[in-house]
């Protein structure tokens, strides 16, 4: 790290919040390329240019499989997905605010991990459709760190209210 670096750079809690932040945003990337396959494969289009670009009007459809991705994805063909969103959006805001807060480095972490491996296999149990109650389970262990720096935040900041 040299001497000029930006000074969040040297919070080793906003670097961790910083890496585990950036697989969940390549998580939702990832899942919308998925989707977009799923849809070319598939031949179900969300718009008639897209169909008529890929064999026709009839293939302006919808289709199970590419409507289970649709409801994982971030940014939907133009509709937001509302999981992925009220979910990480709030973990960007809350991981963001709890880092300035200067956290055990270790337990900031563990945080951040619990999070991102929550909405790891969230998403896996739901594209994969696995038994439940993996997705609630995987959905709910994720918002425990998220409860936890909401916490945190609300007691630092409550002396200011």
């Amino acid at each position: 790290r040299s001497s000029s670096s930006p000074k969040m750079m040297g919070n080793t809690v906003f670097l961790s919040f910083t890496f585990y932040s950036t697989i969940l945003i390549l998580k939702m990337y990832v899942v919308a390329i998925i989707t977009g396959q799923v849809r070319l494969r598939k031949k179900a289009f969300a718009n008639p240019e897209d169909a008529l670009r890929n064999g026709g009007l009839q293939y302006y459809r919808e289709d199970p499989d590419v409507e289970r991705c649709r409801r994982r994805q971030p940014i939907s063909l133009g509709r937001a997905h509302r999981n992925d969103m009220e979910n990480i959006f709030p973990f960007l805001f809350l991981g963001a605010v709890y880092s300035l807060l200067e956290p055990s480095p270790a337990v900031a972490r563990i945080h951040f991990f619990i999070f991102c491996v929550g909405r790891i296999v969230h998403t896996v149990a739901y594209l994969l459709q696995l038994r439940a109650p993996t997705r609630s389970v995987a959905y709910g262990v994720a918002q425990l760190p998220c409860f936890s720096m909401a916490l945190q935040i609300l007691l630092a900041a409550a002396p200011y209210w």
